[in-house]
């Protein structure tokens, strides 16, 4: 089996330990030269001084640490990284030195000091008796590359320094070890060791924005979202989860004045119900991956990938809602649009109360335990509007905002927070615009995914710029003129190929039990809308094709 890219960084350190020691031939500090600085004593971002990456290559090659780490510091930032990886990162233990120094004198001149992270590769303990001497205040510690007894060992090591153990964990046998790191430190582990959830796999390179949202739940308290942050919009989404700090790289190394706007937007943000939405999503989404994994007896390889999530949409009948709940569906779809599909308040509320109270028959109550802890599998309801300022679009967004509703699929038209930037107000409020603003100004974005409408190469444009915006995932809808969806058409398989890249797919637009085992099979969908497929006529769904639609996935 050939090397992932994570293997090869670790091999080739050990390499160069072996021939250059663990200073890697640089002269280190005989003693420690700063105060320490606690490491995210209060909710901020990491930025990263970075010269390259592996998948990149340069980012930056011609840096001066110290006057980006300043750059940062202006930008209140709550720490700076400084990588010291040599062959893939181009970094060295001269950038931390030089950093911790810089800090320092900041300190000195009564100027914001921002604490410093070593980021590296670190396989032995003695590496943090470089770092401490180096003038860090915390290191990095990937649980992927340690085993369980170094791993405690180092904790305990930077915890002699009164250094904080960045912990990254990533997959599930990373949430055992930090368990196992927490537990062997006690009391301490609440000061000493903060918790870092890499979006990016370091075996493949591939950044998924889902990966934190799936884990946060399971972390302490203190706890970082790594990689793949590239606006404010990206690190007010992290902030929505839950996070604590963010930690970003690429973005602020190549664009510096990009920083004050990450932090901002970070620091700006709360914890919310957009957070819960993709944080309830992404642990529905693993914990079915890891359920059709052990069934197929392959759990230890990994998540079946192959598995899709399945929303079924325009449910207009409380039967046809039930039995879609009872075959496994993880999304109800409902709409709120002048369309032979569009729904009521009343029904939804009447709905949402019977699926939330469990007062719903047999078998559906043994569906509960959809795995090994007890997540509950009620599917998330959410309501589909194609206008923000219709009676029908406010009626969604109004019940997503008091909870009856999971989200608002925005379709076709941008989030609502977009959709106000663009407006203007007149000066007597007379326009539709300014009375739109109006009656929505004091109200806020429910939580919401958006999905675009796509007939041709130039609508991933609109993908493009929702996923800069912070949007984790979009769903593509085939374009007919005229009909905003349920359609019972299809995207181009080869506009898909062309243009999809390797975005996590939601796909709807003409899905049917006949073809949904090709689809599936084809592009590995995360996420399947099904609608008119399971029709016989709008709105009113056929059992038979729906049981043999979820028959076609197991």
């Amino acid at each position: 089996m050939s090397e992932d890219i994570l293997q090869k960084i670790v091999r080739k350190r050990r390499e160069d330990i072996e021939r250059l020691g663990l200073n890697f031939g640089i002269e280190i500090p005989a003693s420690r030269r700063r105060g320490h600085v606690e490491f995210l004593g209060t909710p901020g971002a990491i930025l990263e001084v970075k010269r390259a990456s592996p998948s990149k290559g340069d980012i930056a090659p011609d840096l001066n640490p110290v006057g980006l780490a300043t750059t940062y510091a202006d930008a209140h930032a709550q720490a700076i990284s400084v990588l010291t990886e040599m062959n893939y990162f181009k970094g060295s233990l001269r950038d931390l030195i030089a950093v911790t120094d810089a800090m320092e004198e900041r300190a000195k001149q009564g100027l914001h000091a921002c604490a410093v992270l070593r980021k590296d590769f670190l396989l032995f303990e003695d590496e943090i008796d470089i770092a401490y001497r180096c003038g860090a205040d915390t290191v990095l510690l990937i649980a992927r590359i340690l085993d369980d007894e170094q791993l405690v060992k180092m904790a305990k090591r930077a915890q002699s320094f009164d250094m904080q153990a960045f912990v990254e964990v990533r997959e599930t046998d990373d949430l055992r070890k930090l368990k196992l790191v927490t537990e062997a430190l006690g009391d301490a582990a609440a000061k000493t060791i903060v918790a870092g959830v890499n979006s990016r796999d370091l075996a493949t390179f591939h950044t998924d924005p889902l990966v934190p949202a799936s884990v946060r739940n399971k972390l302490p308290a203190k706890a970082v979202f790594e990689s793949g942050i590239h606006s404010g919009a990206d690190a007010a989404y992290a902030r929505s989860l839950g996070f604590t700090g963010i930690l970003v790289g690429e973005a602020v190394a190549k664009n510096p004045p990009l920083a004050k706007e990450v932090v901002s937007s970070f620091e700006g943000g709360n914890e919310n119900a957009q957070g819960k939405f993709w944080k309830e999503y992404a642990e529905r989404r693993d914990a079915k991956r890891f359920k059709s994994a052990e069934a197929a007896g392959n759990a230890g390889a990994g998540l079946a990938k192959s598995t899709p999530m399945v929303k079924i949409c325009g449910i207009t009948r409380e039967e046809d809602g039930l039995l879609a709940a009872e075959l496994g569906a993880d999304l109800l779809g409902f709409v709120f649009s002048k369309t032979k599909r569009l729904t009521t308040e009343e029904f939804v509320r009447n709905f949402a109360a019977k699926i939330h109270a469990g007062r719903h028959p047999e078998p559906f109550d043994k569906l509960r335990d959809l795995n090994k802890v007890g997540e509950p599998v009620e599917p998330l309801l959410v309501g589909v509007i194609t206008e923000t300022d219709s009676v029908e679009g406010q009626t969604a967004i109004k019940l997503a905002q008091e909870g009856v509703l999971d989200a608002v699929q925005f379709h076709g038209i941008a989030p609502l927070r977009q959709h106000f930037d663009k407006l203007s107000v007149p000066a007597q409020g007379t326009n539709k615009a300014g009375v739109v603003r109006q009656a929505h100004q004091s109200v806020a974005e429910p939580p919401h995914y958006c999905a675009v409408r796509v007939g041709d190469a130039a609508d991933f444009d609109k993908v493009e710029a929702l996923r800069k915006n912070g949007e984790p995932r979009i769903l593509l809808d085939a374009k007919v003129e005229g009909i905003p969806g349920g359609t019972g058409k299809q995207i181009p398989e080869s506009l898909l190929r062309e243009k999809a890249g390797d975005i996590p797919l939601w796909l709807a637009g003409g899905i049917n039990p006949e073809n949904v085992s090709e689809l599936v099979s084809k592009f590995s969908p995360e996420l399947i809308d099904v609608s008119s497929g399971i029709e016989d006529a709008p709105g009113i769904k056929n059992a038979d094709k729906m049981k043999d639609l979820f028959a076609k996935l197991r």
